[in-house]
């Protein structure tokens, strides 16, 4: 019998051993991935608040857009992405609707870009959510804006198309090769 408790004893020391050197692992891992999604929700609401003209509005040309793209590689950003739109959506002048709706359409188009691992499909879940369902909320906002529903839709398909493929794609090049690394070390 002292055999059969020596035996259990030297088990659970060795399951013990495993599972904090484990837990190390899968708390130094999560803890930078809690340090990236503050970093790119920083990133997100200084990109939009330093440029703010050109950030909100009907006719809009958001920088900070080129961060969702990142899901394609890294799904756990979307996280960040959604905080950070959020806090940029406090300063927009479409209120609440902004902050609630525009909000969760970044958080979808983050979840569908987390879905699609080719770097020129990527983009496009972001584009086409925002171009078909801001200017949406824009017009149930102000009903005579409904006319000018398919303007805005062009006007936001172009210009995320822009920022998604001009910058967006050599983001997400640099943070593979760069980030990504950093992240999965363990």
């Amino acid at each position: 019998m002292p055999q059969f408790t020596q035996l259990l004893h030297f088990y659970y020391e060795s399951f013990a051993i495993y599972y904090t050197m484990w837990l190390n692992m899968y708390m130094k891992s999560l803890t930078r991935i809690i340090c990236f999604n503050a970093i790119i929700s920083a990133l997100y609401v200084a990109l939009t608040l330093l440029l703010a003209p050109i950030s909100y509005g009907i006719v809009q040309l958001r920088v900070a857009e080129s961060l969702t793209i990142l899901p394609c590689i890294m799904p756990y950003s979307i996280w960040g992405l959604f905080i950070g739109c959020i806090l940029s959506n406090l300063a927009s002048p479409f209120g609440i609707y902004d902050i609630l709706l525009g909000s969760l359409i970044t958080l979808l188009a983050g979840y569908l870009t987390s879905l699609i691992k080719n770097k020129w499909l990527a983009p496009l879940p972001p584009i086409l959510l925002n171009a078909l369902l801001l200017p949406l909320i824009w017009c149930l906002l102000d009903s005579a804006n409904m006319t000018l529903y398919w303007t805005n839709v062009l006007s936001i398909l172009i210009s995320q198309s822009i920022i998604l493929y001009a910058l967006g794609i050599p983001i997400l090049l640099l943070c593979k090769r760069n980030v990504l690394p950093l992240i999965n070390k363990s």
